[in-house]
């Protein structure tokens, strides 16, 4: 199975998330361009959509879907996106596209992050794709040297000029094992806007399209009954010792 057929197959994975009325976060990317080209098979089930990126919104456009703000939709209940690496965690790094800041703040907004990746972007640890981050061109200088101090290898992306007005700085060659740490480290940086780390507001649940199927990781779930499990295994335990 090629990776575009991958794409195909985890995005018509996600449909099944989209409810009657449903306000719809959409992100941005190859593999969000092929969940746009499918919403037709639910599109009378889709209120309206706030998109993250200009190409996302012609595309959306294109469908005759609705495009409201996120000051006209408040709290958006399922937002849709993909990622350049994610790992067990559910942690991601984004931002290939350039539509970083725009992604994060439409993810914090969002009640259901569900993450949409084929297996390729699926990693043991974060870091061997290059760590964007959106900053304001007078702080490029600073804020490489600060990227230089974590042993990372900073480059200019050419050419380009985020949706926002901004430049983007890929970082290289980062190992990456606290991403949230990193993340708030990074934020904390005068002249930066948004960095490509999605830990701290991590996707809820990942889908992931490998050769045969499509794997689910939803471990808050997991965990929540693990607790609850472990709760129950507590009060019993507890109850051996009280007489009334």
């Amino acid at each position: 199975m090629n990776q575009s057929h991958k794409k195909d197959l985890v995005a018509e994975a996600a449909l099944g998330y989209i409810e009657n009325g449903c306000i719809l976060g959409i992100g941005s990317g190859s593999t969000v361009n092929c969940f746009i080209n499918l919403l037709d098979k639910v599109k009378p089930k889709i209120e309206a959509c706030v998109s993250s990126s200009e190409l996302s919104t012609q595309l959306l456009k294109e469908k005759n879907i609705r495009i409201i703000t996120l000051a006209e939709s408040g709290k958006i209940p399922l937002y849709i996106d993909g990622a350049d690496e994610a790992n067990n965690h559910k942690q991601l790094i984004k931002g290939g596209g350039g539509a970083l800041t725009r992604e994060k703040i439409i993810a914090q907004a969002s009640d259901k992050f569900v993450c949409i990746i084929d297996d390729t972007k699926y990693v043991k640890q974060l870091g061997k794709f290059p760590l964007p981050i959106e900053v304001i061109k007078i702080a490029q200088s600073q804020i490489a040297i600060n990227m230089m101090g974590l042993d990372g290898r900073p480059v200019l992306r050419e050419n380009f000029i985020t949706d926002n007005g901004h430049i983007i700085l890929d970082i290289h060659n980062l190992n990456i094992l606290e991403p949230i740490k990193l993340e708030q480290e990074i934020n904390n940086m005068p002249g930066v806007i948004s960095n490509g780390l999605f830990a701290m507001r991590k996707a809820d649940i990942l889908l992931v399209a490998d050769e045969n199927n499509i794997k689910v990781y939803w471990l808050i779930v997991l965990k929540t009954v693990l607790l609850f499990l472990l709760f129950l295994d507590l009060l019993s335990f507890s109850q051996l010792f009280w007489h009334p």
